[in-house]
This record gives structure tokens, C-alpha cells and sequence, in this order.
């Protein structure tokens, strides 16, 4: 409770709610039916790894590098030297590890640089910075305090500030912009108790009452700057009835409103100063002019919200990956093991090799998707998904690496190492801080289903009906087709193309420097495989092919590896002809693209031969208790209690930990 929010009055007692939330009772078609409506269904702009999927590698869709005006780069270099020096003398990260808490002089700090403001445009007060500089910002804070990069990224990558410089009004921009870019933090609500990626079973509701206003009521969970939050975002189901579409629905709504109540403020094994928790709404009166978008929309302004809002998470998986890999050059050259540096052990340097090759190809996916996403040329929504998986994924693994060169000391708390004289390294900090992004803005698995969605469409736009269970004959005859005629252009393509001649790409492989066109001749080799693959997949499985969620897991992973090769091969290039340390760039990438290539072949085996249908057997029997015995010999310290909490709707009887930082 803050010292200057007074105590709420105690709540008259209410009688009990039931043990168990009331839920939508939906089908599995229903709810993949809202989650396709939601996605955004056209492809009006060329999308590099759109075509990557269908075995098209447009090398011209990112090379030459597109490249910053000016303008950007002069106001972003200036942001971040001002920013640099407010991490350097105002943020104690220590601090905010130990007391669970960012300090409120340190966020009224980051409003006065205007670090709120970074993504808004300067008319209303911001700083405009694009995407790429915003990144940058990013990863320089969250080196410092990851909790305080994810309170900036919440408040501007998926807050009040990206849905309405979307969809927003005129007269909603003119309102909230201002007070977001300088005064007031915002959070994203969707996630209900019983709610994660399934949202065709949201609870909260916004009923409509009379012309001018909605009452919302619900619980909302994990709502990542909701503690301390001014404005929120809001997903609720508006009832279809006269006159109202209905049909889920984003509000802004005022933070402070009455029958609003934090409930909780939730502690994770990371992220310890994350101002995360519970909020109530009871009979919550919002505005009808509050509503961003139609009835009906707010699925799909969160989706596209997403689509460069997810760029914000892996730009700081790679401060991450740069911090891990000045900690392992500095520790393991000094470290001795039997009589040399543990750096010149080979089991040792191979981790070390790891670590700064993916720093080096995650931070060109970030840069080249972001870049692309500030020249607006190009649809990026499976680069910014791609971009997402890959870095939570990989970050996570250069962090474990981390802990590994550091032995017993990447073990060891920062507190403690220093406590016995020792340089405080947050190595195993940083392991469980970076936990949570394989989770946050969409969990690995629903990545690998999203992405793996957007690689399939163009074959769904052709031939979904034929394996449609509810088109009639006609319907599948007229798809059959299309089909037909859509496949007999396409499939004669994927034999062969320029990654079966030598010499193709001739330019990424200038006198004196690595060869990097090998790896290109291999990435459009690979692309056309892994359509081919695609392809006898769906002949194959048809209907059943969206339960193949291991196979096509896979398949977004080999289209990964190669966006990470495609990308780590640009950057290089554009490196060396800026004079940039273009020589190492050029080694750095020829390491990553070998690397990675074993991942894609491993990849590739494992499409076909794997354990997916004995693991079906295993699962079956471990829900069945067939294996229970198995389970003998442990004491489950858990306890009793709901797996999930009750999320009626009702009045609160809990204290309100809102606190707002002024």
C-alpha cells in the first residue's frame, strides 16, 4: 500500500462465491475459430519469411541492409547517451534484486528523460524514436535492470500508447498520448485466471448500459505494470445483443476508477522488481468513447499490436547475450584450470564460441526486422514472431552457458560473491530473469502454432476446404481446383534454384574474407526442402495436420535457423562495406551459419524420425495413473489448494495494493 493512497473501507460481507470460475463453454472449433478471425488475413506487403516458408529465398527483401535516416540516428544516439548516463548514476539494479521493488524516484527519473515517451510521436509529447533506436534503449536499460525493461516495454510495446497510435480516435491520441509519453504508466490486460492463450473463453465482461457506457466486471491475472499502472488496456467480452455486435472488445480505462482493486502483487523466480499482479473489476462504469476500435476487434488490435511489440522482448535478449559474452571473456581469461586460461579448454571455448556468434546473429534479426518494420515496406509479422522465439530461446541458453564457464560462482548470488570480496556477477540473475520470456508475449509452444499458421496459408487459402469437414462437395471440388492449378506452378520451383549453383552470391564473398555465400546457397537449398516437407506433410495428414504440433514446432524451427543464417550473413556484409569491422563480422557469422546449420539438419531428421507417437502412448498413460507408481518415494510440499483461483465476478474483499508513483 503506498503512504499517500488512504486504506479502502472494509467491503460489507458478501456471501461465499463458488469454489470454481464460471467459464465460456466453448469447442475446440470455437475457439480456433476466434483465434482465426482475429489474425490479420491479407498479405498487402512482400514478407521475406513468408516466402522463406514457401521455399522462395528473396535475398532482395533485405539486402542491400535497409539503413536509418539521419535524423533517427542523430536523435536516437543522442536518447541513449542521456539514457546511458541516467543507467550509469541512477539505477541501482542490486537494489531492485534485493528489495523485490524499482524504486519511485528512479521511474519519476526515467519520466523525466522521457523514457516513457520513447516510441510516441514528438506532437504529443514524446520522443519518436523508431523501432530500431527504441530496441537499443531497451537493451541498454534492461542490462541493468531487466524489471526495469520490462516496465518500459509493457507501457509502450503493448500498452495504451501501440493500440491507439493504431486504432485509436483522434480525440483517444489527443487525450492519453500526452500523459503516457511524460506522466502516466500504462499495462495490457488479458490474461484471466483460468484465461492464457485461449481467449475464446474470456470471462470479463463489458456490458453495454444505455449509449455512452459499458460496466466491466472480471479478474484479471499476471498484469505486468498493473500495480503501479495510470491507464490500462482491457480485453472484455461485450454481449451480442440489439444494436451491439458484441464479441471480445478493448477499452482504456482509468486506472484509478472506482471497483477497480489490485488484489495482489504477484512474486516470480525472476524479474523481482516486475509490478505485476491481480485486478478486480466491480461494476467498473467506462466511457462508450473509451471502446479502441469496434465491438468485436480487440483480438485482433492485440494481434497486430504484437506483431512489432514482440520486437521489444528479444532486443533485450541480446544486451543479454552481450553481457554474457564481456563476462566470459573477462572471467575466462583470468580463470586458470591446469596450468592455461579455462578460455583455451576447448570444452570451455566452445560455449564461449556460442555465446558471441548468437549475440552477434540475434542482434542482426533484431536490427533487420526492426529496421524493416521503421521503413513499413514489408509485412513482418512472422519476423517479429520468429525473431521472439528465436531470441527467448537462445538468450536463455547463452545465460545457462554463462552460469557454466562461472562453475560454482555462476551459482552464487551477486550478494553473496560480494559479501566475500568477490566482483558482484548476477550470472544466476540473469538465468531467471530471462526465464520468463520463453513465456511472456506468447509461450514458445503458441509461437511455434502461430508462426506455424502464417507458414501453411497460402496452402489454407488454396486448399483449406478440401480438408474442411463442414464444405460440402462443391465447395471441395471447386478448392481441388484451385489447388491443382496453384501446385502445379509451385512444385516444379522447389527442385532446384540458385543454392545449386556455385558461384551464386558471389558478393558475400569479397577477396580476403570468409566465404559466407556457401551458407546462402545453403539457406535457399534448405528453404526448398522445407516446403517440399510442408507440403507432404499436409498430403499426408490433411485434417489431422493441425494436431501435429511436434512436427510443425519443427518446422518453425528450421525456418529460424535460417531467417538467424539469412540475417547474421546481411549484417555482415553491410558491416564490411561500412568499414565496420567488417573481417570479424565476416567470422562471426561464418560460425554462426555453421552451427546453425547442424541445428537444421538435426531439425530436418527429426521431422520424420522422432518419438512423437510413442510420446502420445506415454501422455495417455501418465493422465490414466498407469504410472503412478512411478510417482512413490516423494512428499509433495504443495499443499492443498484450487490449481487455479476463483475468478468470479463480484465486489473485492481484498486490501487495494494499487500505487500509483506520482
Amino acid at each position: 500500500m503506498s503512504a499517500t493512497q488512504p486504506a479502502q473501507p472494509a467491503q460489507p460481507a458478501q456471501p461465499a462465491r463458488p469454489t470454481q470460475p464460471t467459464q465460456p463453454k466453448v469447442t475446440e472449433r470455437e475457439a480456433r475459430q476466434v483465434a482465426e478471425a482475429a489474425r490479420e488475413a491479407d498479405w498487402r506487403k512482400p514478407s521475406f519469411a513468408k516466402e522463406l516458408f514457401l521455399g522462395r529465398f528473396r535475398l532482395d527483401l533485405i539486402h542491400p541492409h535497409p539503413l536509418p535516416a539521419d535524423e533517427d540516428v542523430r536523435r536516437g544516439e543522442a536518447f541513449l547517451a542521456r539514457l546511458r548516463e541516467f543507467c550509469e548514476t541512477e539505477i541501482d539494479g542490486r537494489r531492485i534484486e534485493r528489495e523485490a521493488l524499482i524504486p519511485d524516484e528512479t521511474v519519476r527519473g526515467l519520466k523525466e528523460l522521457g523514457a516513457l515517451g520513447m516510441k510516441i510521436d514528438p506532437k504529443y509529447g514524446g520522443l519518436g524514436l523508431t523501432q530500431v533506436y527504441y530496441n537499443k534503449a531497451l537493451a541498454l536499460v534492461g542490462s541493468v535492470s531487466p524489471a526495469i525493461g520490462a516496465l518500459l516495454s509493457a507501457h509502450q510495446s503493448i500498452g495504451v500508447p501501440q493500440p491507439l497510435k493504431i486504432f485509436g480516435t483522434q480525440e483517444q491520441k489527443d487525450t492519453y498520448l500526452p500523459r503516457c509519453a511524460r506522466t502516466d504508466i500504462s499495462a495490457f490486460l488479458l490474461t484471466e485466471p483460468d484465461v492464457g492463450s485461449d481467449p475464446a473463453r474470456l470471462a470479463t465482461t463489458a456490458v453495454p448500459e444505455g449509449e455512452d457506457s459499458y460496466v466491466l466486471d472480471g479478474v484479471k491475472l499476471w498484469t505486468t505494470n498493473g500495480v503501479v499502472a495510470d491507464l490500462l488496456v482491457v480485453m472484455a467480452r461485450v454481449p451480442k445483443s440489439e444494436g451491439h455486435k458484441g464479441g471480445i472488445t478493448a477499452f482504456v480505462v482509468e486506472a484509478d476508477s472506482p471497483g477497480i482493486t489490485v488484489e495482489h502483487r504477484n512474486a516470480f523466480m525472476g524479474l523481482r522488481g516486475l509490478e505485476n499482479g491481480v485486478t478486480r473489476f466491480h461494476r467498473v462504469t467506462v466511457p462508450a468513447a473509451n471502446r479502441i476500435g469496434p465491438e468485436g476487434a480487440g483480438l485482433k488490435i492485440a494481434l497486430t499490436t504484437l506483431n512489432t511489440g514482440r520486437l521489444s522482448l528479444p532486443a533485450m535478449c541480446v544486451g543479454a547475450g552481450k553481457w554474457c559474452l564481456k563476462i566470459a571473456r573477462e572471467w575466462s581469461g583470468v580463470r586458470e584450470q591446469w596450468g592455461r586460461p579455462v578460455a583455451r579448454h576447448e570444452a570451455v571455448g566452445s560455449k564461449i564460441a556460442f555465446i558471441a556468434a548468437t549475440t552477434f546473429a540475434l542482434e542482426a534479426v533484431v536490427d533487420l526486422s526492426s529496421q524493416m518494420a521503421d521503413e513499413d515496406r514489408n509485412d513482418i509479422r512472422i519476423e517479429a514472431a520468429l525473431a521472439k522465439l528465436y531470441g527467448s530461446e537462445m538468450a536463455c541458453l547463452m545465460a545457462d552457458e554463462l552460469v557454466q564457464i562461472r562453475g560454482g560462482r555462476g551459482f552464487e548470488t551477486a550478494e553473496s560473491l560480494a559479501a566475500r570480496g568477490e566482483r558482484a556477477v548476477p550470472a544466476e540473475q540473469l538465468l531467471r530473469d530471462l526465464r520468463i520470456n520463453r513465456i511472456f508475449e506468447g509461450s514458445t509452444e503458441i509461437m511455434h502454432l502461430l508462426i506455424a499458421r502464417e507458414a501453411v496459408d497460402a496452402h489454407l487459402s488454396v486448399a483449406g476446404d478440401l480438408i474442411d469437414p463442414e464444405k460440402d462437395l462443391g465447395d471441395k471440388a471447386k478448392a481441388g481446383a484451385r489447388a491443382a492449378g496453384f501446385y502445379a506452378r509451385w512444385l516444379p520451383k522447389l527442385a532446384a534454384g540458385p543454392g545449386h549453383v556455385p558461384g551464386t552470391f558471389r558478393e558475400f564473398h569479397p577477396r580476403g574474407h570468409t566465404d559466407l555465400a556457401v551458407h546462402l546457397r545453403y539457406v535457399d537449398r534448405s528453404a526448398r526442402k522445407l516446403a517440399r516437407s510442408t507440403f507432404y506433410a499436409m498430403s499426408r495428414w490433411q485434417g489431422r495436420m493441425e494436431t501435429k504440433q511436434g512436427f510443425l514446432g519443427r518446422i518453425v524451427d528450421i525456418g529460424a535457423e535460417l531467417f538467424a543464417m539469412s540475417a547474421a550473413c546481411v549484417r555482415a556484409e553491410h558491416l564490411r562495406a561500412s568499414g565496420d569491422h567488417g573481417r570479424e563480422a565476416y567470422q562471426l557469422a561464418d560460425a554462426f551459419c555453421r552451427q546453425s546449420r547442424l541445428r537444421v539438419e538435426e531439425l530436418f531428421g527429426r521431422l520424420w524420425s522422432n518419438t512423437d507417437d510413442l510420446d502420445h502412448k506415454v501422455v495417455a498413460g501418465v493422465l490414466t495413473g498407469t504410472y503412478a507408481w512411478l510417482e512413490e518415494g516423494v512428499l509433495d510440499p504443495s499443499g492443498d489448494g484450487p490449481w487455479i483461483a476463483d475468478a468470479s465476478p463480484g465486489p473485492s474483499s481484498h486490501e487495494n495494493v494499487h500505487r500509483p508513483i506520482r
